[in-house]
């Protein structure tokens, strides 16, 4: 059992962020603990016929400002701490852009690898069987997240309906287009952190050209990938959980997305294109200007932290950065766009989507990125200045700027001022 959970150094984030602002102690309480987690074994018939079961679990964090809001994944290694972890990251996140949704995550113990399709399928009903008294488009809103996808998203909301009698689209969202999906969700992860670093490109003095280190190469890593190249910036580096790839002169980016295409490690590509290979953990101290953590958290920690070599990092993955290591990469004057403002796109546009699916009405993909680059480039800029009047990290900037929004919202309830006096 580690000395400290994961939520206990998550929540390091919030005595930081209280220490810059007047606010009642019942906020600080509220925010510390988890409304309700709900454990349950899922059990499914495997296609040998055996029956075999997986832990799952369901988080609802705060619902102060909202119905919760977050992913589902599949992870043989997720844990209750790791859900209750997750959901507290998204309570802020939906606070620092606004959204009117609070926190809440999921996950499913188990390598989805390991599943037939038929399986997947199975196991991915009975999840909604067991938490559909939980979830509802106006209590708390699912999406997808590592190792799930559209189509997994397609099969909870059908299932959904079946349970609750009728078609529920806004009950999920990153959902196939054509079962009520958002143009644009597939990439607004990376799309949402791409233009968050094109605005303030000024304030951190980019060069025009950048070389970007990539660690992880899933949906988020691939996209902000094509993105940069696209730019003209140079993927000089990717990794995945079985090794790594580098070209001085930039990677070829379709030789990577076709090799994850057909399930090979993106290390299988060396040789081709002046691809050379690494090992994934080589990855944090190449020579670049950009390092993009798109993986899963605590990758960047307090032993490898002094190896990044990067001025700048973009958080696409939840938590990859952990506290000592924030202190390391602070001292060495590497600045670190934080996960609860740099991944925000993909549950801005999860908002588009389950707004678009109560009002039956649906936008073209300019509008979600327009709507998309206006609300980060909106809360970037607060969180930048927030950084700038108070001579702090953007991490700490970010966190002030949420948490100003969820005790505006907990003390309109009354505080123990407004019973006692």
């Amino acid at each position: 059992m580690p000395e400290h959970s994961l939520l206990d150094e998550a929540l390091v984030r919030l005595d930081e962020a209280a220490a810059h602002l007047n606010i009642d102690p019942d906020v600080i309480e509220k925010l510390k603990y988890a409304r309700e987690t709900t454990k349950v074994r899922l059990m499914i018939r495997m296609d040998d016929g055996s029956r075999k079961s997986f832990l799952a679990w369901r988080c609802r964090y705060d619902d102060t400002r909202g119905p919760t809001k977050g992913g589902i994944r599949f992870h043989p290694e997720s844990t209750a701490d790791e859900v209750e972890t997750l959901a507290f990251w998204m309570t802020f996140k939906c606070a620092v852009m606004n959204l009117p949704y609070g926190g809440g995550k999921g996950a499913v113990q188990v390598d989805p690898r390991t599943l037939s399709k038929a399986e997947l399928e199975r196991l991915s009903r009975a999840y909604i069987q067991a938490f559909a008294r939980i979830i509802g488009p106006d209590r708390d809103i699912p999406a997808p997240d590592v190792y799930t996808n559209s189509m997994i998203m397609g099969w909870m909301a059908d299932e959904y309906a079946q349970i609750v009698g009728q078609h529920e689209p806004a009950m999920i969202t990153g959902k196939p287009i054509a079962l009520g999906g958002s143009l644009g969700r597939g990439d607004a992860t990376a799309r949402g952190g791409y233009y968050l670093v094109k605005h303030l490109a000024g304030d951190l003095k980019l060069g025009e050209t950048m070389r970007v280190a990539i660690q992880g190469f899933g949906n988020a890593g691939q996209h902000i990938a094509r993105l940069l190249a696209a730019d003209g910036h140079k993927i000089v580096a990717v990794s995945d959980s079985q090794g790594a790839v580098f070209s001085a002169a930039g990677l070829h980016i379709d030789l990577l997305t076709h090799a994850k295409s057909i399930g090979m490690p993106v290390a299988s590509t060396a040789g081709n294109g002046g691809h050379e290979r690494l090992e994934a953990d080589e990855l944090v101290g190449i020579e670049c200007d950009l390092l993009v953590p798109a993986a899963l958290e605590n990758m960047i920690h307090e032993n490898n932290a002094a190896m990044v070599k990067a001025s700048l990092v973009l958080e696409l993955a939840n938590g990859p950065i952990t506290p000592p290591a924030d202190e390391i990469l602070e001292a060495n004057g590497t600045v670190v766009l934080p996960d609860i403002l740099a991944n925000a796109g993909g549950v801005t546009v999860s908002y588009l989507e389950w707004v678009q699916n109560r009002q039956g009405f649906y936008w073209p993909v300019e509008d979600i990125h327009q709507r998309l680059q206006t609300m980060m480039e909106s809360e970037g800029r607060a969180v930048w200045e927030v950084g700038r009047e108070k001579g702090v990290t953007l991490r700490t900037a970010a966190y002030v700027h949420a948490l100003g929004r969820l005790a505006e919202a907990i003390e309109a309830h009354g505080t123990q001022s407004f019973f006692t006096s």
